[in-house]
């Protein structure tokens, strides 16, 4: 990593910036990659060299050119970058200007930058009717059936998000109605399942006749790289989308969505937002609150139907 950021010392305290998110703060790879690539463009786009280089006139001039890039076609439209994808980059701009003056150097003042209006997120839902059809779909006693219908009860009962699901290991105790996850900047929470889980996991385990150490596994492929049958996260939502189609439901359908039923369902029956919070792991209840919207516009439609004189 850090390769391709420039060798100038604004460039040097980028890299020590990257390493103090891995190593102190324990970011995953994956963030370290994102954050090396927005400021890594940040750097070579704006040419600056020292802290003192970036001034309002350079910020100004970085954000014309973020807002002109060019993010493919659609519709025969030529598209640029989202806001919100502008917005990932004057984060990681944001946060490493803050580190800059933790260390004591001089620079742009960070709460200076401010993130670009974006409209209001909009979340996809199944209906209970499609959901009850999504769990039903896979059907039949061999191994792939009872795999596929644990996956799809686990989500739904856990929330999980699609890469912690892909790393449960087949020693977790189904016995117990909760199990421990690791999930975002390696914080691990507690997640419960449900009955129909539990009977959907242990159906599966019974019929598996193989040592792989993975909760799910492919069928009658080759091993990865480092000898797993592990389901890759496009595997599984491939056959979330499989099992979509064959249920007759026509909107997208993929493990994110379920996680985002998880979270309405247990709102819709009462729970308050801090334990739902909690449940899928969000480090900033900010992130959990979008799921109000959906509730208090239920809501609405209950006084609709029930308070009409």
């Amino acid at each position: 990593m850090s390769h391709n950021i420039p060798q100038t010392s604004l460039g040097k305290f980028a890299r020590e910036y990257l390493e103090y998110l891995e190593i102190e703060r324990g970011r995953s790879i994956k963030t370290i990659e994102n954050y090396e690539h927005y400021i890594t463009r940040f750097l070579v786009a704006t040419g600056a060299k020292e802290p003192k280089d970036i001034d309002d006139e350079l910020m100004r001039t970085f954000r014309l050119w973020l807002n002109r890039q060019k993010a493919g076609v659609r519709d025969g439209r030529q598209e640029t970058l989202k806001k919100k994808t502008q917005n990932y980059y004057l984060i990681a701009i944001r946060s490493f200007l803050k580190y800059l003056r933790k260390r004591g150097v001089e620079s742009y003042a960070p709460e200076r930058i401010e993130l670009a209006k974006v409209a209001e997120r909009t979340i996809d839902l199944l209906t209970p009717q499609d959901l009850r059809r999504l769990l039903d779909a896979p059907s039949g006693d061999g191994v792939k059936e009872l795999r596929d219908k644990a996956i799809l009860e686990l989500f739904f009962s856990t929330g999980l998000r699609l890469s912690e699901l892909c790393a449960l290991s087949r020693d977790i105790d189904i016995t117990r109605d909760e199990i421990s996850v690791r999930g975002k900047g390696e914080k691990v929470r507690v997640v419960f399942i449900s009955d129909d889980a539990k009977k959907a996991i242990t159906a599966y385990l019974k019929k598996r006749t193989d040592m792989d150490d993975a909760l799910f596994v492919s069928e009658g492929k080759k091993a990865r790289v480092d000898g797993s049958f592990r389901l890759s996260p496009r595997s599984i939502e491939r056959m979330v989308k499989f099992y979509a189609v064959k249920a007759g439901i026509m909107d997208k359908v993929t493990p994110h969505i379920l996680r985002h039923s998880f979270a309405t369902d247990l709102l819709y029956n009462g729970a308050d937002i801090r334990s739902v919070q909690m449940m899928l792991g969000h480090s900033n209840i900010s992130t959990t609150q979008i799921y109000t919207h959906i509730t208090d516009s239920e809501l609405r439609n209950v006084h609709k139907k029930f308070h009409n004189r």
